[in-house]
């Protein structure tokens, strides 16, 4: 299915490339026509400060908004705003309501509308008919419009280019891991990736991650090319006693600052969309090291805000994601099912978020790159992650995102044949996941309780986080409309703190404060005689790693030590349930500057595939055990396959930079347009 066949050492051969142009056929008109018709009478059945002259009312009335929706909208998109996604979202709004109201004045009475306010809710239930409506005519997929909205804006983009050479798209989704996409494919929940595999267009590569396995060491590894010291999704840098977390848009940036070599993935002209750091790209949309770019003018978000129907559109499916998160969860209690993660509070809204507006808004952002001709395009997709880690590992919503996000990347496909330039699709994932109830959960206290009974005379402050997601997009959307608190410092300032406690999933961290480095296990056990028996004795704990004065970095289990610098065990390995690399991630960890005082990482049982989180999260990642061990990589088949075992994500960057360059070293010169 690649739009680019052969070897790699054949594509420099490649005839010239020409884009083939989007063309809407009188059916698709005809059918878009009688869809907005039918939904502007299903409106105004329920709406009672709405009218319409009949079905031949409806009719005109639905051409009249066709064509205010094709001009208007392209011209609002056009202007140069602050805060470009925040406000043309609300202009393309009101927008679309004014089109209602000018449609009831141009008709003379077919279509009678009351209020601005009727006409911006007949303007949701529409776009929510629409869709129902699309879906049954077999119209929902069909991108013809959106592409030749996105299209005429390619054309006139002054850094567009037209080339034989191929580029390369590079989409993640987030927490998959490879046996669970296996299981997806099969039960028919990733028709699209299965297909691929099925035609022997793509094949499959597994990677392990490093610890910890969570996104912001992944993507610094994959996209930057290095993830040292980076210990865990948030960590204490004693020295300067400052609380560092990857959700965070001013420690997003400093991590990609601190790792930042010139070689990122995404140099010489390549897209970031969605992701935590850039990866040194020259575009980037919604990407959490360079959110103070949000607060510009953003020309990347164009092409999403100059189609006047997908504002409506994700507000529908916004809402209607809600309420399938709301059944879901009621469901849950009513089965009883178990483990059962928190499902309450803003939560669905940010579920909602994740899984509808801002995947409607990186697919745009991808499709632009295509036609634009960018040659390196990275972006990351989160609902798939972010339901998981409430719902579980294979819940049915968990897999209906999955579907979902599988379908996106169908669009993705059938986008190429007018992209300008041939490209090649790469899917892979960061870490996967792996399901079970939470410490919490288990015992009825924290991890930061069991600290607590067993330090000397010392405050400890419990830090747990909850779905990476969450805090991620509640730090961007603070960033992004100038809403980041004054107290930010004061938060991340942990001096006045005894201990702290941290939960990045199934790994743990304990920061003593009393000194500004991390302290031994000899100092710990002086200063805290049962803090260690009391961790490494917990049986939902599976080991500590600690640094000792006299033997380096040690691994402790209830019943053995694994002395990991000297290459040797005592009693009991405590890292035997995990996998062989096991020890060697644990001694690369132990080397980082701000490794903690004491890493904690959970039990894992093997026959029933479980841990446990030290957040509250039921599918969790972050530490060793499982399938979160386990990400893929879905590549095309006429590329370098990878090498095996593919350890660290530092690795798969090399890989996918290695594809990168041989895509674009045997193709003709780029060719401006």
């Amino acid at each position: 299915m690649g739009a680019v066949s052969g070897q790699a050492a054949s594509y420099g051969e490649q005839p010239a490339w020409r884009p083939e142009r989007p063309r809407l056929s009188v059916i698709h008109i005809a059918g878009a026509w009688l869809v907005q018709t039918l939904a502007l009478i299903v409106a105004a059945e329920l709406l009672p400060g709405v009218k319409v002259n009949g079905f031949g009312g409806a009719f005109a009335a639905a051409a009249v908004i066709g064509v205010l929706n094709a001009l208007l909208p392209p011209i609002v998109a056009a202007f140069r705003l602050p805060l470009t996604l925040l406000t043309g979202f609300v202009l393309v709004l009101l927008l679309d309501a004014a089109i209602l109201l000018a449609a009831d004045n141009i008709t003379n009475g077919d279509l009678d509308v009351q209020s601005f306010g009727w006409a911006l809710l007949v303007a949701l239930v529409a776009a929510a008919v629409s869709i129902a409506l699309g879906v049954l005519f077999g119209l929902e997929d069909d991108d013809t419009y959106s592409l030749r909205v996105i299209e005429r804006i390619a054309r006139r983009a002054k850094d567009r280019v037209v080339t034989d050479a191929p580029g390369i798209v590079f989409l993640e989704i987030d927490g998959l891991a490879l046996p669970v996409l296996q299981r997806a494919m099969r039960d028919g929940s990733a028709p699209t990736m299965a297909r691929w595999l099925m035609d022997g267009s793509h094949r499959f590569a597994e990677w392990e991650p490093d610890l910890s396995s969570q996104t912001g060491a992944s993507q610094a590894g994959i996209l930057l090319g290095s993830n040292d010291d980076i210990p865990a999704f948030r960590w204490v840098e004693k020295e300067t006693a400052t609380l560092v977390a990857c959700s965070g848009p001013a420690d997003c940036a400093e991590i990609e600052r601190r790792h930042a070599t010139g070689r990122g993935l995404l140099v010489d002209g390549g897209a970031s969309r969605g992701n935590l750091l850039s990866g040194e790209a020259e575009h980037v949309i919604l990407t959490v090291s360079r959110m103070e770019e949000e607060k510009k003018a953003n020309p990347g978000y164009r092409t999403f805000l100059a189609n006047g129907y997908n504002v409506t559109r994700a507000l529908a499916l916004f809402f209607w994601e809600v309420v399938l998160e709301w059944t879901a969860a009621l469901r849950a209690i009513r089965r009883d099912v178990l483990p059962r993660g928190h499902r309450g509070g803003m939560y669905p809204f940010l579920r909602a978020a994740v899984c509808i507006v801002v995947r409607d808004v990186i697919v745009y952002g991808v499709l632009t790159d295509m036609l634009e001709g960018r040659p390196a395009i990275y972006a990351t997709f989160s609902s798939y992650d972010e339901v998981a880690h409430h719902s579980g590992l294979e819940r049915a919503d968990t897999m209906e995102a999955l579907r979902k996000l599988d379908g996106q990347f169908g669009r993705i496909e059938r986008a190429r044949r007018y992209a300008s330039r041939p490209y090649e699709i790469v899917v892979l994932s960061d870490h996967g996941q792996t399901q079970g109830a939470t410490f919490r959960q288990r015992n009825g206290f924290g991890l930061d309780e069991l600290v607590r009974r067993s330090v000397e005379d010392a405050k400890v402050d419990e830090l747990l986080g909850g779905d990476e997601n969450d805090r991620a997009a509640a730090h961007a959307f603070e960033e992004a409309t100038g809403r980041t608190a004054k107290t930010k410092r004061a938060k991340n300032d942990v001096s006045d703190r005894d201990v702290v406690v941290l939960g990045s999933g199934n790994l743990g961290l304990v920061y003593l404060m009393e000194e500004r480095r991390r302290l031994t296990r000899e100092e710990i056990d002086a200063r805290h005689p049962r803090l260690l028996p009391a961790l490494r004795e917990h049986p939902h704990v599976g080991w500590l790693l600690v640094h000792s004065s006299e033997h380096g970095a040690v691994a402790l289990g209830p019943n053995g030590t694994h002395y990991l610098a000297e290459g040797r065990v005592e009693g009991d390995d405590p890292l035997a349930p995990f996998s062989q690399t096991a020890p060697q991630h644990l001694l690369r960890a132990d080397g980082f500057a701000h490794a903690a005082d004491i890493t904690v990482g959970s039990f894992y049982d093997s026959q029933l595939e479980e841990g446990c989180a030290f957040e509250e999260l039921i599918s969790f990642h972050g530490g060793l055990g499982g399938p979160q061990t386990r990400p893929f990589l879905l590549y095309p088949a006429g590329l370098a396959p990878p090498p095996e075992p593919l350890i660290g994500a530092a690795a798969v960057h090399d890989v996918l930079a290695g594809w990168r360059r041989d895509l674009n070293g045997g193709a003709v010169a780029a060719v401006s347009s």
